[in-house]
C-alpha cells in the first residue's frame, strides 16, 4: 500500500523535468498555484561532466552514454529495443534530454502542420505554425537561441543571438551546396554565441553531447528551472512515478511514486501534467490501469503508445585534404540544408528530410569509428590513417520525416522491469517503405554534396542505430476523441484534468529536431490552461 504523502494535495503535479516539463512549470508559475514537479533523476552537476576531464570522450561510451541501457544509472529505466532497428536514447534528470542533446534547434515548418491537406497522408494538426509562432519566439528568448534571420525556408523570425560560427567544416561543405545550387543556412542552435542572461558564451570545446560544463548550451536546468523555482514551483528529484490514480468521478487525483528510499508515496493533485517524452508518457499511462480504463489511462481511442515516430537518421562522412579542426566547436550542427524538405513525388517518396552538416568526432571516436568502418587499421598503418582523418572529417546527417503508423508502438514489456519493479517499455518499430526510400535518396544526395565540396574520400554510413532521440506521436492531439488522445491544447479527451505536453502529442514528425516545437507546444498548452482556468474541466 502507498503511504499518504506528507504534503497536502497540490494544484498542479507535473511528471518530468525535461524540455516540456520545465517550460510548462515556468509558464504556470505566474498563476501562484501550488505546483510540484516530480523528476525520477537527479540534478546534474556540471563540475562532474566529462568535459572537465582529460578522458572526456571515453565517458560517452559509458556513464554519459546517450543510451540508457548502456549508461545504466540507478535513475534510468531499461528499454527493450529488440524489435526496432533504432535504439531509444534519453536522459533522466533535471533538464532531461537537453543535458545530452546537441542543441540543434530548428522549428517545424508551416507545412508540417497540414500534411493531409498538402500531401494526402497522415493527419493535419489541430494547431498551426501561426498559432505557435509567439511561443516559438518566447521559447527562443528563454532558452537562448543563436541563429541568423532571413532563412527563406521559414516565415520571418529573429533569433535573439547571432549564429554560432560556421567553422571550417561549415564553410567547406557550404561550398559544395553552392556548387550544386542547393539551399543551406546557418543552424539555429540552443547554444549562446555571446554572454546571455548570466551565462557565458560557447568556448568551442566540442563535447556538447556529454553535458556542457561551460553553461553555454541551453539545457532547461539552467534556463527555465531557476526561474520557475524562484517563482515558487517545487521540484522533487529521485521520484519515480508508477501510475496515475483516479477518483470516483473518473478524474485524475494524483500519482503513486517511489521516493529515493524506494517507499511508495501517493501524492494528491487537482491537475496532472505528463512531460515524460514519447516513450515515458505512454509507459505510465499504460501502467495506470483501472476498471474504468482497463487498457491504460486515457486510452479509449486505443492510441496510447501507437504511432511512434523516431526520425530515421543516416550519415555520410567526407575526408578532406585540408585540416578542418572538425572536433572543435558545437558538435551538433553548424549549417543545414532544406533543399529536399518539401514533397516532390518525382523523388519516389512523400514529404522530405533535413540535411545537417556536423563537425567531426574527437580522437577516440575517430579511431574507433575508423576501425569499425575499416578505414583505420589496428596495427601497422594505424597512425598514418588516423592522421589523415582526425580533424579532416565533415559529416552530413540525413534526418527523415517519419510518418505515423499504428504498428510502430510502445507497449509494456511482460518481463523486463526497472529497479522499482515498474514494467519497462518495449519498442516495436519498422522503417516504412517511404522512409527507406527517403533515406536512400538523401544519403545519395549527401554523397553528391561531399564530392562537390572536394572530399577525397566519401563514406556512406547508412542508418544510425543509436539515434532514437526524437520520441513522438504516442499520445497524439486532435479534435476527434476516436482518433486522438488529447485535444488541441493537450487536455485528455477521457480525463479532463490530465494534460500531456511532451513529444507524445505530435500528429506528424516533420523532418527536423523537435525540441523547439515541443517547448513551444508546452508554452501554448500552459497559456491556454491559464486562459481557461475558470472552466478548465468543462
Amino acid at each position: 500500500m502507498a503511504r499518504a504523502s506528507d504534503n497536502q494535495p497540490v494544484d498542479v503535479l507535473i511528471i518530468g523535468a525535461g524540455a516540456s516539463g520545465a517550460a510548462v512549470a515556468w509558464s504556470l508559475a505566474d498563476t501562484r498555484m501550488h505546483i510540484v514537479c516530480l523528476e525520477q533523476g537527479d540534478w546534474p552537476h556540471p563540475a562532474e561532466y566529462p568535459s572537465n576531464r582529460s578522458d572526456w570522450e571515453s565517458h560517452q561510451f559509458g556513464s554519459f552514454s546517450i543510451d540508457p541501457n548502456v549508461r545504466g544509472l540507478e535513475t534510468d529505466y531499461p528499454i527493450n529495443n529488440d524489435e526496432s532497428p533504432i535504439t531509444v536514447v534519453n536522459f533522466n534528470g533535471v533538464g532531461g534530454g537537453t543535458i545530452l542533446y546537441a542543441a540543434h534547434f530548428p522549428r517545424l515548418h508551416p507545412s508540417d502542420f497540414k500534411v493531409r491537406t498538402l500531401d494526402g497522408v497522415a493527419e493535419d494538426w489541430p494547431v498551426s505554425y501561426e498559432q505557435l509562432e509567439p511561443y516559438f519566439s518566447q521559447n527562443d528568448r528563454m532558452m537562448g537561441v543563436s541563429g541568423l534571420a532571413g532563412d527563406p525556408m521559414y516565415p520571418p523570425k529573429q533569433p535573439p543571438l547571432p549564429p554560432v560560427p560556421l567553422g571550417l567544416v561549415g564553410e567547406t561543405v557550404a561550398r559544395g551546396y553552392n556548387k550544386l545550387g542547393w539551399h543551406w543556412w546557418p543552424s539555429d542552435s540552443a547554444i549562446v554565441s555571446r554572454p546571455y542572461e548570466g551565462r557565458d558564451k560557447c568556448l568551442n570545446l566540442g563535447p556538447c553531447m556529454s553535458g556542457c560544463s561551460q553553461g553555454a548550451k541551453s539545457s532547461t536546468d539552467i534556463t527555465y528551472w531557476p526561474e520557475a523555482i524562484r517563482a515558487g514551483v517545487e521540484l522533487r528529484t529521485r521520484c519515480r512515478v508508477r501510475e496515475i490514480t483516479l477518483n470516483g468521478d473518473g478524474m485524475a487525483d494524483g500519482v503513486i511514486y517511489y521516493d529515493e528510499e524506494g517507499s511508495e508515496v501517493h501524492q494528491k493533485a487537482e491537475i496532472v501534467v505528463m512531460a515524460c517524452n514519447g516513450v515515458g508518457t505512454p509507459r505510465i499511462l499504460l501502467n495506470s490501469r483501472s476498471e474504468r480504463f482497463p487498457e491504460g489511462l486515457a486510452n479509449s481511442s486505443g492510441l496510447v503508445g501507437k504511432n511512434l515516430m523516431f526520425h530515421p537518421v543516416g550519415f555520410v562522412q567526407g575526408v578532406f585534404e585540408e585540416r578542418l579542426d572538425s572536433h572543435k566547436g558545437p558538435s551538433g550542427c553548424c549549417i543545414l540544408s532544406k533543399e529536399f524538405y518539401e514533397t516532390d513525388l518525382s523523388r519516389g517518396f512523400v514529404r522530405g528530410y533535413n540535411m545537417q552538416i556536423t563537425r567531426g568526432p574527437g580522437p577516440l571516436a575517430t579511431a574507433l569509428g575508423g576501425f569499425a568502418s575499416g578505414t583505420i587499421p589496428w596495427g601497422p598503418g594505424h597512425h598514418e590513417a588516423f592522421r589523415k582523418r582526425f580533424d579532416h572529417i565533415a559529416s552530413i546527417g540525413v534526418l527523415c520525416e517519419d510518418l505515423p503508423e499504428e504498428h510502430n508502438c510502445v507497449t509494456l514489456d511482460p518481463e523486463l522491469v526497472d529497479s522499482d519493479g515498474i514494467p519497462a517499455p518495449r519498442i516495436q518499430y519498422q522503417l516504412s517503405e517511404n522512409s527507406t526510400r527517403m533515406l536512400e535518396y538523401g544519403l545519395a544526395r549527401a554523397e553528391e554534396v561531399m564530392e562537390a565540396a572536394g572530399a577525397t574520400e566519401i563514406y556512406n554510413g547508412g542508418l544510425i542505430q543509436v539515434s532514437g532521440w526524437h520520441l513522438l506521436g504516442t499520445a497524439r492531439m486532435g479534435n476527434d476523441p476516436a482518433t486522438s488522445v488529447v485535444n488541441s491544447w493537450g487536455r485528455s479527451h477521457d480525463v479532463k484534468n490530465l494534460f500531456i505536453v511532451d513529444g507524445s502529442v505530435f500528429v506528424t514528425a516533420g523532418g527536423v529536431n523537435p525540441t523547439s516545437t515541443i517547448q513551444a507546444l508546452a508554452l501554448y498548452v500552459a497559456d491556454t490552461m491559464k486562459k481557461n482556468l475558470a472552466n478548465l474541466f468543462d
